[in-house]
């Protein structure tokens, strides 16, 4: 194939050979979907639905559970219809559309959990500016610059990955479409402009994670100096499921993009893949209401 305009589908990674290990993985995949449309479901109409939630921690939560929906419907629904239907296809178009997506809703959450760090930084250190650095207006234009750099972020990857002419056949190993695997089909030399595209993100990440370091060292400083117990562990509460969420969000990302080519497979590519793009949809939800009371009461109203 001499170029990208001459494939019209992309083969993704098979799960498994035999028919009943394919259901036995549809009917996982169901299963964490399902509970991810529910959970995040019912975060979002429990928010929308009780005015005591209306503050900024529960308007960026509220965002957060609109992202988590649309990434891991981005990728499960297609995986799960390849098992039932026994088959790896997808479509050229189908395989940028889900790129294009995929990338512009997991920027977005990543830009978003750095404002949420910012929030609850200024909610632990200056609860006196609180109203005044975080009103609904400054809200709205985070969460808008949030899902606009998402955005951005896709649009210049996707345009750039789908220009770049490919020479290795049409075999992905991955259950969906990711750019280190379409990059893995390119020409010789011709990827890298997407690869200097791919460092600049890392920067930008890089760059974001040491932002949230930064507030969390403050937020700790202050939160050891409150001297009720009762007022330390509110604090806890209320930082703690964000720091969860961030270093599960990270920590998986990172190890599926810079694990070291010599233990790299298939089998483990896999694995790696759904723990950070499947599984982090499905526990947010959990995490963000195990600890927090306001929640869990209007959770309770709710059902």
């Amino acid at each position: 194939m001499s170029n990208g305009s001459s494939i019209t589908e992309f083969l993704l990674l098979a799960f498994a050979d035999t028919r009943e290990l394919q259901l036995l993985h549809f009917w996982l995949f169901l299963g964490i979907y399902l509970a991810a449309l529910l959970a995040n479901g019912l975060i979002i109409t429990a928010i929308a639905c009780d005015h005591h939630l209306h503050t900024p921690m529960y308007f960026f939560l509220l965002s957060l559970s609109l992202l988590d929906l649309g990434s891991i419907s981005t990728t499960v629904p297609k995986a799960m219809a390849n098992l039932i239907w026994d088959t790896r296809t997808i479509s050229y178009g189908g395989c940028a559309v889900q790129v294009f997506f995929f990338y512009f809703l997991m920027s977005a959450e990543y830009s978003l959990l750095t404002v949420m760090s910012y929030d609850r930084y200024v909610a632990i250190c200056q609860p006196l500016h609180y109203g005044t650095l975080l009103g609904s207006r400054a809200c709205v234009h985070m969460a808008a610059a949030a899902w606009g750099s998402g955005f951005l972020n896709a649009v210049l990857h996707t345009a750039n990955t789908f220009s770049i002419p490919l020479c290795q056949g049409n075999a992905l190993d991955q259950f969906f479409c990711e750019i280190p695997q379409i990059l893995k089909l390119s020409c010789s030399g011709s990827y890298l402009r997407e690869v200097g595209l791919l460092i600049l993100s890392c920067f930008l990440v890089f760059g974001c994670f040491i932002f949230v370091v930064l507030s969390y060292v403050q937020i700790f400083r202050a939160v050891l100096r409150i001297p009720s117990e009762q007022g330390r562990h509110k604090a806890f509460s209320m930082c703690l499921p964000h720091l969860a969420v961030v270093s599960l969000f990270v920590s998986t990302a990172i190890f599926a993009h810079l694990k070291p080519p010599s233990i790299s497979s298939p089998s483990l590519d896999l694995v790696v893949a759904v723990l950070y793009s499947v599984v982090p949809p499905a526990l947010n939800p959990l995490i963000y209401s195990m600890r927090n009371q306001e929640l869990k009461d209007a959770l309770r109203t709710l059902i």
